[in-house]
């Protein structure tokens, strides 16, 4: 039996770019010593076993034999271990440009909405549920105005917004913002509007607002502020004369001596100054802190405080569910769109928004509204959208919707509408304003009319009344008592009972409604 039979010559080709004039075309290799064979006379029992091991012995000598050409191949084109490196370094490389909207540390911000608005680039990224800052190179075009609100951003670090040259306004409210370091605006030097209320930050140095020049509208109430020496800087910087629209309405809330004093008005020294423990402990006996504002300076809650407001792309002032009892004050002139749903406004008062010019939208669903007065809706002007649903409104007293010259949207359903003669009001002024698109405006009673149009109800209801007009006296009829003394004493009745101003000789028409 012939165990061993010549191994056919390995032929090395090199590719064209890479010829070695100096190195032989084919290599003829001669065959390993593992597969010769050792066979020992008289020993059949060995060589079996021997035989049966060559097939491994194969393998692993055809190995040896193509380690050699797989080496020699270019690195990155094969498909050996150094081509699968260099492939997975080079998708490393590709994957930012490819996954536009990456985070810090690997992480794939969700999409924002970008969108122009009067040539400037609004990038909004509201209720995103980010915890980090976007960096600057993932949008496509440089934002102008940036929306982060309602987030869960807790630190801005420094250089957290380094690419943001362009940006006029940065929205960071409602975020967990406990902690702003000194150089996190650096390169804003173009910001105008910082928005940083609802937040938790108790201290900020005067540091952080440096790198901001042209910074002159900044809002940081609601933030639970440590009046103590470390905001001292940040509190004379508020009280400039100049910076008048930097910090309105912060409010300390502790220490106790301190509480509820705006930072407006804190006086800087008592800051750094330590309290007077007898002072103190007088004063926690008493109750009294010398510094809580009486209640009764307040009729109304103050807008601004107690609702969010939001700027870009148009001022929108959210105050639903805020427990109101009535409208509050304070509502700015320049407010586009207001929300007071889900409060416990039962009685709308003459100028609650007479301020309010500037309101295109205005909702008041779902408040228990029970009264409208005349003048409750008086400059109004330019308003466009009005929700009255889901109240307790049985009809619209006469003038209350005179003001409301461009409305467009009118909500009415949800209500306890009363289709009688009070209600005509309502179909009388849509009648003179077809632009006026209503909803909702159906009978609640009585019984017989639940469900019907008030619309047409007021078209049965007037028809019925040339049926009574049909029927005229027959003294005004008769033509054998025109200019007569009956006539002559009638109209002399009539006068008596009119302005003196429209005392004029005319014949009179009487027709009798029922």
């Amino acid at each position: 039996m012939r165990l061993w039979q010549p191994f056919p010559v390995a032929r090395v080709h090199y590719p064209a770019e890479r010829t070695q004039p100096n190195i032989a075309q084919s290599i003829t290799l001669p065959p390993p010593a593992c597969l010769l064979p050792t066979v020992h006379p008289g020993a059949r029992s060995s060589s079996r076993f021997r035989m049966r091991a060559i097939p491994p012995l194969l393998l692993f000598c055809l190995f040896l034999l193509l380690l050699p050409s797989i080496q020699m191949k270019k690195p990155g084109k094969g498909r050996g271990l150094k081509g699968a490196r260099h492939k997975l370094t080079r998708d490393r490389a590709r994957g930012p440009r490819r996954h536009s909207r990456s985070g810090p540390s690997g992480l794939v911000s969700p999409n924002c909405l970008e969108s122009p608005e009067s040539g400037h680039v609004f990038v909004d990224c509201q209720e995103r549920r980010l915890s980090f800052i976007p960096t600057a190179n993932t949008w496509s075009n440089k934002p102008k105005h940036l929306l982060l609100a309602r987030n869960r951003i807790k630190v801005l670090h420094d250089g957290a917004f380094l690419g943001y040259e362009n940006l006029d306004s940065l929205d960071l409210q409602q975020n967990q913002i406990s902690l702003v370091e000194d150089g996190a605006f650096q390169g804003l030097t173009k910001l105008t509007t910082l928005l940083l209320q609802h937040n938790r930050l108790q201290t900020l140095s005067e540091e952080v607002l440096i790198p901001m020049p042209n910074l002159g509208y900044l809002r940081l109430y609601d933030n639970p502020w440590n009046c103590l020496c470390p905001i001292d800087s940040l509190v004379r910087t508020l009280q400039v004369p100049s910076n008048r629209n930097l910090g309105n309405h912060a409010r300390c809330a502790k220490p106790i001596w301190l509480k509820n004093m705006k930072l407006k008005h804190v006086d800087p020294e008592l800051l750094c100054k330590e309290p007077d423990p007898a002072n103190n402990q007088q004063s926690n006996e008493t109750g009294y802190t010398g510094a809580l504002e009486p209640s009764s300076i307040r009729s109304k809650p103050d807008v601004t405080t107690v609702c969010f407001t939001y700027h870009y792309p148009q001022i929108r002032m959210d105050c639903s569910n805020r427990g109101f009892t009535e409208v509050p004050s304070g509502i700015p002139d320049n407010v586009v769109h207001i929300d007071l749903s889900h409060n416990s406004i039962s009685h709308l008062k003459a100028r609650d928004f007479h301020a309010a010019k500037s309101l295109r939208t205005l909702n008041l669903s779902n408040n228990n509204m029970e009264h409208l007065d005349k003048g409750s809706l008086t400059g109004l002007l330019h308003l466009q959208e009005l929700d009255l649903s889901n109240n307790n409104l049985t009809f619209v007293q006469h003038g209350v919707l005179e003001d409301l010259y461009f409305l467009l949207h009118l909500k009415l359903e949800g209500n306890l509408w009363v289709c009688d003669y009070s209600i005509q009001y309502m179909v009388y002024w849509l009648s003179l304003h077809p632009g006026v698109s209503p909803s909702g405006l159906v009978c609640y009673s009585p019984l017989e009319y639940a469900g019907e149009s008030v619309e047409e109800y007021v078209k049965a209801y007037n028809r019925e009344c040339p049926k009574q007009q049909s029927r005229p006296d027959q003294d005004q009829t008769d033509p054998k008592l025109w200019n007569t003394l009956m006539e002559a004493q009638a109209e002399l009745e009539e006068e008596e009972l009119e302005p003196s101003a429209l005392r004029v000789p005319q014949k009179y028409q009487i027709i009798r409604l029922s």
